[in-house]
């Protein structure tokens, strides 16, 4: 069996091959990651495990406090920042006995101005934002697992253009407390991982009750890892909604899309969302930049200077909303929770875009969050599933919308999602 040493030796060796030209980590502990490793194979070897994580590495974006590690949320404005205590998401890590190897790269303030981090596949593509390096860390095998954050598309993009498994659960399953607080309406951890037994794994393990997140669930929801271990007693019943953006995919993604539909047959009922929530583009966006505009205030009115030319503009928009918007635009997202409640007593997933097609080149920013926006502005639970790729041999993913807290039952789904095309290809 192969020890958590030689694993994280095994991690650190590909990290020093192949970071230079990928860029995923901003602080990398190597001599902390191994010490950690072999405290746990000594615990092993005396019979003991901490949980379901003993031994694996793991990589935290750098919005998430690690005691004594830097957390500068990708910005000048917070350089030099050292976390002074673990936030609940680290400590649950340690407490089913990860091994931290670090921090990866986050662009500017988790928003949309790209880091300097290559897509593993091709250097000269994004790979998407804004959890740009741990999506890269996972997709180019430095870990095999890390996390992320999603507010609109930041771990569902990064997926779909990595390659490799995201799962964004329902809104308040894991704590954000210690965390940068960018909407405290929208801000949700996600996970990367390269099987959907990996990401649900690591949700179980990240999530419950913290009161200090005013999201936070009070009651404790069903293991997500538990819905892989059940068979559906009936295929399950999924839908597609045309959404007024869909005009942005690309032809190859679409074809790819319609092709799955296509085998998947009367599985799958086609209709037209409703205008109410295709409106919910607008009223994320309204939130978004009125929340970041107000909970970043400290670092935008001293720093003014290092915030970038991106951000400024999303500032000053999020500055001139009158409460009044704000109000309204949080009363529609409330709207929307109660609408996909009743919704998904008919459905058990929503199939949909993960991106508008393949990664764009880095000059090109990040890539298109808007086929997220919904799902994350409603708080469900989503999940990038790595089925397609395009005519530059980049990965173009598929996306699985599941009930709120109902995570399990979207992984039951996932599961005979991904079968049934493989059996069918």
């Amino acid at each position: 069996m192969i020890t958590s040493q030689q694993l994280v030796e095994a991690c650190l060796e590909r990290i020093t091959e192949t970071d230079a030209g990928i860029g995923a980590w901003v602080h990398l502990d190597a001599e902390s990651a191994l010490a950690q490793a072999r405290e746990m194979d000594d615990l092993r070897r005396k019979g003991r495990t901490l949980g379901s994580l003993h031994g694996v590495p793991v990589g935290l974006k750098d919005i998430f406090d690690v005691k004594d590690m830097p957390t500068e949320c990708g910005s000048p404005a917070r350089k030099g920042t050292i976390a002074e205590i673990d936030c609940p998401v680290t400590a649950k890590l340690r407490e089913a006995g990860a091994v931290i190897m670090g921090k990866t790269v986050t662009t500017e303030f988790a928003f949309l101005n790209p880091a300097d981090t290559s897509n593993p596949h091709n250097h000269a593509h994004t790979p998407g934002g804004s959890s740009s390096g741990s999506a890269a860390a996972v997709a180019a095998g430095h870990v095999p697992l890390a996390i992320g954050s999603q507010t609109n598309g930041s771990t569902v993009r990064p997926a779909s253009f990595c390659g490799i498994f995201g799962f964004k659960p329902t809104r308040g399953m894991i704590s954000r407390t210690g965390v940068l607080q960018t909407s405290v309406t929208l801000d949700q951890v996600g996970v990367f991982g390269r099987s959907l037994e990996d990401v649900s794994a690591l949700v179980d393990a990240l999530s419950g009750y913290d009161p200090r997140d005013p999201a936070s669930l009070p009651r404790p929801l069903p293991s997500a890892a538990a819905g892989l271990a059940r068979q559906p007693l009936v295929e399950p019943d999924l839908v597609w909604l045309d959404m007024p953006f869909h005009d942005r995919l690309t032809d190859e993604a679409r074809s790819g899309l319609e092709d799955i539909l296509a085998e998947l047959g009367d599985r799958v009922e086609r209709m037209e969302a409703p205008k109410s929530v295709a409106a919910l583009v607008d009223h994320q966006k309204t939130v978004h930049e009125y929340e970041i505009a107000h909970h970043l205030a400290d670092d935008f009115d001293r720093h003014w200077d290092v915030i970038s030319d991106t951000l400024k503009p999303v500032v000053e928009r999020g500055r001139g909303y009158s409460d009044a918007q704000y109000a309204e635009a949080l009363s529609m997202v409330a709207g929307a929770e109660d609408y996909f409640e009743e919704f998904f007593h008919d459905y058990d997933g929503v199939i949909a875009p993960s991106a508008a097609g393949e990664a764009p080149l880095k000059t090109d920013g990040t890539g298109d969050p808007v086929f997220c926006t919904v799902w994350t502005t409603a708080g469900l639970p989503a999940l990038n599933l790595p089925l397609l790729s395009g005519s530059a041999g980049l990965p173009i993913g598929v996306q699985l919308i599941g009930s709120g807290e109902q995570d399990d039952r979207l992984m039951t789904t996932a599961q005979w999602l991904v079968s049934s095309l493989a059996t069918s290809e």
